[in-house]
């Protein structure tokens, strides 16, 4: 049995080698490596069971034959196991991973290149002539007549066009003709500055233009610009697998300066190609946050103006309704031109009604030119204000329901309160620094139509009165008011207008017909001095200060000391008797 059992694994080995089992048919395992050629050695079994000489010849033979075999391939039986097998299959491992590791860069390279090249493609499509989604908008205007405040339908929009004397320039900077600065373009609201804009761009096809609206949110305003620049910032890219950072993770100041990056290589692309700058609105950037987020990206979209206009590659304009973004970019302002848009004069104003109103309901049915001339003094040439009068049905109505609405919306934000508490002290400080700057321009208004009455005497009445608006400095208005930082506010609300010059003066001229309306009142006179006072006693009591002395009985004196000069010998001293 011994001598069996020595044999048998040999044996298994020998048969596999000469043939009886293929290698590959070998099972990984010992045990399956045995049980595998041991079912067809059972036959042999039997027979070697008849004597030990044919056993003795079956040894030997399978020694020789392992010999052979052994000198042949160098096979080891003890080492049959998958060792060659897994050495091939790790090499065919990392030869697999190499060659994708090596795709997956390549292709990443290329995916990246192309990228990047697509973007430069999409931004110089949105300067393309043609579709433009602001003038897109503006290109549609209403086609029925819009509700006034009684519920009756206005006449429909006229097609006129109101031409400013600023519409020359801006034609201009639209056509690329202005290169080498950059503008502001300061204005009341409802002054024209939008319209003329989208006039200049109508009239180029918005070739080589586009326009971007501000938002005090810095989110949204990176969105609008990514818009207008057709430019997604990296958001449509897979790059995201070949890289680390999140490109979000800057911030929307720093996704609008990877915009400026990639507009200033475009714009250096198409200022070869056409020769011209490309030109970039910036509409209403009053409305970025008067704080040091709205003040630093204004500063930072200033520092690309001026080096677009140095090297003549792009024109950016800035229009605002308020002062303080020129207080902010003078400070590094080199290149920059402002125009100061201003309501039309009232021989302007007063034709600019009649055409608009001729072109709303006819010739027929106009109004005289008395009625036309005094609609077109009040509403003081803002053509907001004259689109609104030429649509109106009564002209007389709409007139009295925009002073009306004006001179609620004075009382409502800057109504004096005589005995006002303690805790609304500002409120009460803001309202009458407010009544007394209105009334000094009411007092302005008042002496300048006195001297357009003399000269009237000595010559003929005009059809049209040519009183402008009356104006203040600036210093004096801070004086004035006796609080600076009031201007602003003032300024933000619509309640005051300030020019390039630093000249104040009302918003409008029906701001104006309503703080008369209200100042020209017997008590407006009394109330005012009355809240000065009250805010003077409220002053006083806030710096007034209580003592209190405990531990005195019925007759006991306390000695007060008044020391003013630091002398002892010059003490006063008073003598307080308890009750």
């Amino acid at each position: 049995m011994f001598a069996y059992t020595r044999i048998i694994p040999r044996t298994v080995m020998s048969k596999t080698q000469i043939g009886l089992v293929h290698p590959r048919a070998i099972m990984r395992s010992r045990t399956s490596i045995i049980q595998a050629p041991f079912r067809s050695l059972t036959k042999g079994l039997s027979s070697l069971q008849s004597g030990t000489e044919r056993t003795a010849q079956l040894a030997g033979n399978l020694k020789e034959v392992l010999s052979k075999e052994q000198t042949h391939s160098d096979f080891k039986p003890d080492s049959v196991s998958t060792s060659p097998r897994v050495w091939g299959g790790g090499v065919d491992a990392v030869i697999t991973a190499i060659t994708g590791v090596v795709v997956v860069f390549f292709g990443g390279i290329a995916y990246v290149s192309w990228y990047k090249a697509d973007v430069l493609d999409k931004i110089e499509e949105a300067f393309a002539p043609g579709y433009d989604p602001v003038l897109e908008l503006m290109s549609y205007p209403s086609q029925s007549g819009e509700f006034d405040e009684d519920g009756v339908r206005n006449y429909a929009l006229s097609t006129w066009q109101v031409k400013r004397k600023e519409q020359a320039i801006v034609d201009s900077i639209m056509q690329g003709k202005e290169a080498g600065h950059y503008f502001l373009f300061l204005g009341p609201n409802g002054s024209g500055k939008t319209t003329m804009i989208v006039d200049g761009m109508r009239k180029v096809n918005a070739d080589g233009v586009t326009i971007c609206d501000a938002h005090p949110d810095l989110e949204v305003f990176r969105l609008r610009l990514g818009k207008a620049l057709n430019y997604e910032y990296n958001e449509d890219s897979q790059t995201g697998l070949f890289q680390r950072r999140d490109p979000r993770e800057g911030g929307p100041r720093l996704d609008i300066e990877r915009a400026m990056n990639k507009l200033e290589k475009v714009a250096i692309r198409r200022a070869r190609k056409r020769g011209r700058p490309i030109v970039l609105v910036i509409n209403d950037i009053h409305l970025f946050n008067n704080d040091d987020d709205g003040r630093l990206l204004l500063q930072q979209l200033q520092q690309r103006a001026e080096n677009w206009a140095e090297s003549g590659i792009g024109t950016m304009v800035f229009c605002s309704d308020d002062f303080w973004p020129y207080s902010v970019m003078r400070q590094i302002a080199n290149r920059m031109q402002i125009f100061s848009v201003k309501d039309l004069e009232p021989v302007e104003a007063f034709q600019a009604l009649r055409k608009l109103r001729q072109e709303s309901i006819g010739k027929a049915d106009i109004e005289s030119d008395e009625i036309l001339a005094k609609a077109a003094k009040t509403s003081g040439g803002r053509l907001s204000h004259l689109n609104r009068l030429a649509r109106s049905r009564d002209i007389k109505n709409t007139l009295q329901n925009l002073k009306n609405n004006e001179k609620s919306w004075l009382l409502s934000n800057f109504g004096l309160i005589p005995n006002c508490d303690d805790d609304v002290e500002e409120e009460a400080k803001w309202a009458s620094c407010t009544w007394l700057l209105l009334r000094e321009f009411v007092r302005h208004r008042a002496e300048m139509e006195e001297k357009q009455a003399q000269s009237y005497i000595s010559g003929g009445k005009p059809s049209v009165d040519h009183v402008p608006a009356p104006r203040i400095p600036y210093y004096e208005c801070r004086r004035i008011m006796t609080r600076g930082d009031f201007l602003a506010r003032l300024d933000q609300m619509n309640i005051i207008s300030i020019d390039v010059h630093h000249q104040v003066q009302l918003d409008s001229m029906l701001t104006l017909e309503a703080a008369r309306e209200v100042v020209s009142q017997s008590d407006f006179e009394p109330m005012l001095q009355a809240v000065l006072a009250r805010v003077d006693e409220l002053e006083s009591l806030g710096r007034t200060r209580e003592l209190t002395f405990k531990d005195l009985k019925s007759g006991d004196r306390v000695q007060l000391v008044i020391d003013k000069t630091g002398q002892p010998d010059r003490n006063t001293s008073r003598m307080v008797q308890s009750p």
